[in-house]
């Protein structure tokens, strides 16, 4: 009875032991919060904006909500599918613009790398969407994602189109929440931080946000003025400079790989440089990892130059441009996670 009652006391204090709260840290509480939000399909910065997230996710610095893609083509949606799912979380949830913005520019055409093949003819990537028509809508998959965070808690990556933002921002009650979508951005979201932006004194409009001015003029109008924005302007991340030489020998690994493949298959040397990629950096690193103007405001004009006015208590800050060794730690870092991160 002695030798069976001890073995009893070890199971009990087996499944104590294994039921009580680890001493580390419950990062998962403290770790930033991100929604993606993503022009994917056209520029490579995108890609490795995505795949820096998993990185971070990866490291436990950050925990990925969902990703917004919002470039219309279910081909983009595709894009992202396919980088979720190599690295081992195609469960992540995904939504498309749907009455976006028509035809936008394209630099680099890679929508077709989820499709590529193997040489025996089976698909290179795995993806984990079998219908792409059937994806919420950008403004709809954020409704949901926000009204389950904490409040004041979500920071978002915006590194294309403001469109889904847009008519997040117009949005209603639904099921997911009583808040209109103002509200629910104002309880629930920290920070969003947007590639894009220019700050000088000549007046120049954006690229992006001129794409589709009716959505920037929405956004810029309904955003609430005390939910900070940081803006990261193309000339920070054109310092950093990823050549297609390195992105391919840093993943001499394998050759199944969803970025290697884009730049071994498209004309990837047009001049791309690293700009997506400053917006998750900092929503994950933090203010430390950059220099930062003063607070401020910023309007929008009609040609969608963004107006920087400086005030104290303002919501808005924008990157301000690195030196040649803060370029070269930033290539680093992606360069780090090119080399490391492995398909799961």
């Amino acid at each position: 009875m002695k030798r069976h009652s001890f073995i009893l006391f070890l199971a009990l204090f087996g499944l104590f032991y294994s039921c009580t709260p680890s001493d580390e840290p419950n990062n998962d509480a403290t770790i930033p919060l991100v929604i993606f939000d993503t022009d994917m399909g056209s520029s490579t910065d995108d890609l490795f904006a995505l795949e820096m997230l998993h990185y971070y996710e990866q490291q436990k610095m950050c925990r990925l909500l969902g990703v917004v893609v919002d470039r219309e083509g279910e081909n983009c949606a595709a894009c992202a599918d396919a980088i979720d799912t190599y690295y081992g979380s195609g469960a992540k949830p995904l939504a498309l613009v749907r009455k976006g913005i028509e035809n936008p520019k394209v630099w680099i055409d890679y929508q077709q790398m989820p499709y590529y093949t193997l040489s025996d003819g089976s698909d290179m990537f795995r993806r984990s969407v079998s219908d792409y028509a059937s994806l919420p809508d950008g403004w709809k998959l954020y409704r949901r994602l926000l009204a389950q965070q904490p409040d004041h808690s979500v920071a978002i990556c915006s590194t294309g189109f403001v469109t889904c933002l847009a008519q997040l921002l117009q949005s209603e009650a639904d099921e997911y929440s009583e808040q209109s979508g103002v509200e629910l951005v104002r309880s629930k979201v920290k920070c969003i931080y947007m590639q894009g932006g220019v700050f000088g004194e000549a007046e120049e409009p954006d690229f992006n946000l001129a794409q589709g001015p009716t959505f920037a003029q929405t956004f810029f109008s309904l955003w609430p003025k005390d939910v900070d924005m940081v803006f990261s302007p193309m000339e920070v991340g054109q310092a950093v400079e990823y050549t297609p030489e390195q992105v391919v020998s840093d993943i001499s690994w394998t050759d199944v790989h969803p970025i290697k493949q884009v730049y071994l298959t498209c004309d990837c040397n047009t001049g791309q440089r690293m700009w997506d990629v400053m917006t998750v950096v900092h929503a994950v690193e933090g203010d430390e990892s950059f220099s930062l103007s003063e607070r401020g405001t910023v309007t929008l004009t009609p040609e969608c130059a963004t107006i920087f006015s400086a005030a104290a208590n303002g919501n808005c800050r924008y990157q301000l441009s690195g030196s040649t060794v803060w370029a070269e730690q930033m290539l680093q870092k992606i360069r780090d996670a090119n080399i490391s991160l492995k398909a799961k």
